[in-house]
């Protein structure tokens, strides 16, 4: 059996980022999306997704680029200033982004991490552990399949990716087209986690350099969904898995 979770990232951080998530749940396949705490959009975000109940919602915890909850202070700008954090402040910090999600009301089915911070292997025994505290069932693995964009990148991801479900979408993130999308389907296998980024009217993150308006309606065109249908890939939400 071919199942797909269809994660939107970033929700809370732009509040086009959040359009974009609720626009490809409602007309597109996306099944659940990834919410961040300490999103300059959080407050908006979660008014909106209370109107949403079908869309599951997960963490995107974020250890750079935005604002520490735990301490108030900016965040390492990339993995290599990570680095340099301070491991004890990690978990109180992640701690701290679970409960703001979860204290809102939100049912919260999954955990992952902004630019994958979450696969380091100190991060990730935290991450686990927090997640059977919190009884959140599904955490993100990467292990990208059918890529052909930033490859180093991809393969150290990777080589710390483990466990038996593996993602698509990682390397093609922010310039998923309906072609690209058709053509990831073909490595869909078992539990597969299609990761997204799709936007509508996205004010910030302009160095991310992502198309997030072509995701989006990517993501909502009748051309995906007859694909799925035609590799008999049946879509699910994390809580399903």
């Amino acid at each position: 059996m071919k199942r797909l979770i269809v994660t939107a990232d970033d929700v809370g951080l732009d509040r086009g980022m959040t359009s974009g998530a609720i626009e490809a749940h409602r007309n597109g396949i996306v099944t659940a999306c990834s919410l961040v705490a300490n999103g300059l959009e959080f407050d908006d975000a979660v008014a909106r997704l209370r109107e949403v109940p079908s869309l599951e919602v997960g963490v995107h915890l974020a250890l750079v680029e935005e604002r520490a909850l735990t301490t108030g202070k900016p965040m390492p700008k990339n993995w290599s200033r990570f680095l340099l954090w301070p491991p004890r402040e990690v978990e109180p910090e992640l701690r701290a982004q679970i409960e703001k999600v979860v204290t809102t009301g939100l049912r919260v089915t999954h955990l992952n991490g902004h630019q994958h911070l979450h696969m380091l292997p100190g991060i990730r025994r935290i991450v686990q552990r927090l997640a059977r505290e919190y009884g959140i069932g599904y955490v993100r693995t990467v292990k990208d399949r059918g890529g052909d964009r930033r490859r180093i990148a991809i393969s150290v991801l990777n080589r710390l990716g483990n466990g038996d479900r593996n993602t698509i979408g990682v390397a093609e993130a922010g310039h998923l087209s309906v072609d690209r999308l058709i053509a990831l389907f073909e490595h869909v296998s078992g539990t597969t986690e299609l990761v997204t980024h799709p936007g509508l009217g996205v004010t910030g993150y302009g160095h991310w350099k992502y198309d997030w308006e072509t995701e989006t309606r990517s993501l909502c065109d009748p051309r995906v969904r007859e694909a799925l249908a035609r590799n008999g890939i049946e879509l699910i939400a994390p809580s399903h898995v």
